[in-house]
């Protein structure tokens, strides 16, 4: 007889239910329902209970996924969702975003013996929201309040994450943010059709009714010096993110229409909140009525060609110099491209941008190929020849990936080492700078990454900081 927790023979897999095509490109709502109570039940029951649960390995918080699938599939719901908070400060928002495909759903022992991966990210998702309706997540009350605090530069899943379990162990944290609100890339970056904006305002809104202070509209370097910062605290997190686009350097690459996708999308989410925004008001940031190419295979590539959809675009073209099988971006989120009436342009590669009167008319893009494997798996590409065309257009999304910022300048230091890519250095294993009680986490530290990653690294430093003080709290002693 079979477990409860062993079901995969029996039940099929299904995922949570999914607003057509024609009716989800009207609005910038999330295009995905939570799982009713015995779906979800039901589709935590097929998980296989491994010995060696790959899915957890899978997922880089290492979530005790495997438990609270056991737990879920038991109907014991508040414990299970107490099992996956406790290894998650922002658990129903990962499972809304993560690429589970090929995180922990790609892990899963059941997708690789041919039974179909269990739905890890909507069950994750499914017992978050129902934490919040129905009570489970309260203000954060630590055993004990502590005498330091901890600066937080930076508000996205990094210092969301850190200030959360920072406030846990009883700390005052203060998060600096420039924007005029909290959630960085969560806020302004990722569209609502994936990720709407109360569900990460929840978030922030509990931190701050836990005590969490949130200075908005504060840049670092220009309004508080960092010296002064460090001043204040007892030691500071920096999670700043990565928010310098990568810009495109081909021949005419200066026409108007040519648009940064962070500028782009944080345009389109500031309107959707209410906002003024002068450059989606005067069509700059604006695709309605426009024929839009987007260069670009990654995630944000996605969120590009989604949002024009919404937006009215005639046409939203996704040009790629490599194939299907080899784009960085979420197979989930392609296939919702596709379907929403996306056209993707594989292994084509841009070599200029045309204009007609100083605006963009056309892309030249020619015809690639892939090589074999090198040692890092990654397919390098060759120009096939005589196979340039045009692609038509005007307006042209660049999703080319973000970099860091200059922190040394900004903050006006010398001593914060920092790689060749402008990444903030940290001591192997830890999230140490050179800076005596100045901590870094998230893409700020490791390049452009997934949120989850981000998360986990400010989960590491809140954990490493409390290490900290408390070595230091000794030695005073």
């Amino acid at each position: 007889m079979l477990h409860r927790n062993q079901k995969f023979p029996d039940v099929v897999r299904r995922t949570p239910p999914k607003v057509p095509p024609t009716e989800r490109i009207q609005s910038f709502q999330e295009i995905y329902a939570d799982f009713a109570n015995a779906t979800g039940v039901d589709q935590s029951s097929r998980c296989a209970q491994c010995g060696v649960p790959f899915c957890q390995s899978g997922c880089p918080l290492e979530n005790a996924i495997p438990d609270w699938l056991r737990l879920a599939a038991e109907g014991r719901l508040e414990e299970a969702w107490r099992a996956s908070e406790a290894t998650s400060a922002l658990p129903e928002i990962c499972g809304r975003i993560c690429p589970q495909d090929r995180l922990c759903e790609g892990a899963c022992t059941l997708e690789r013996a041919g039974w179909e991966t269990v739905t890890i990210g909507s069950v994750e998702r499914w017992l978050g929201d129902m934490a919040f309706e129905q009570g489970w997540i309260s203000e954060i009350a630590p055993v004990r309040e502590r005498a330091e605090s901890i600066g937080i530069v930076g508000s996205g899943p990094a210092g969301l994450a850190a200030a959360d379990r920072l406030r846990g162990l009883g700390y005052a944290v203060t998060l600096y943010e420039r924007q005029d609100r909290a959630g960085g890339l969560l806020m302004y970056g990722i569209p609502g059709f994936k990720l709407e904006k109360p569900v990460v305002q929840r978030r922030i809104d509990r931190l701050v009714a836990s005590g969490v202070k949130i200075e908005l509209g504060v840049e670092i370097g220009r309004d508080v010096p960092f010296d002064d910062l460090r001043s204040r605290h007892q030691a500071v997190l920096l999670a700043t993110g990565v928010y310098a686009a990568r810009r495109l350097t081909l021949p005419g690459c200066g026409a108007e229409g040519v648009v940064p996708a962070l500028d782009y999308l944080t345009a389109s989410n500031r309107k959707g909140m209410g906002d003024s925004v002068p450059e989606f008001e005067s069509g700059a940031l604006d695709a309605r009525g426009r024929r839009v190419v987007v260069i670009g295979g990654g995630d944000t590539a996605m969120d590009c060609v989604r949002t024009a959809v919404r937006q009215g675009a005639t046409s939203v073209t996704c040009l790629y110099r490599r194939d299907r099988a080899n784009m960085p971006g979420s197979a989930r989120e392609v296939a919702n491209a596709e379907e929403e009436g996306v056209i993707f342009d594989w292994l084509a590669s841009p070599r200029a941008v045309r204009d007609a009167a100083g605006r963009v008319c056309s892309v030249r893009a020619i015809r690639t190929a892939l090589s074999d494997s090198g040692p890092d798996g990654r397919r390098s590409i060759r120009e096939l020849a005589d196979s340039a065309y045009d692609c038509e257009t005007d307006m042209v999304i660049e999703a080319l990936g973000f970099e860091p910022e200059d922190l040394r300048s900004q903050f006006h230091t010398s001593d914060l080492a920092v790689h060749d890519d402008g990444t903030v250095w940290s001591a192997a294993g830890t999230r140490a700078t050179t800076l005596e009680g100045v901590f870094v986490a998230g893409d700020i530290s490791r390049g452009a990454s997934l949120v989850v990653w981000a998360v986990r690294e400010g989960q590491d430093a809140a954990a490493e900081i409390h290490a900290w003080l408390g070595a230091r709290q000794q030695v005073a002693a």
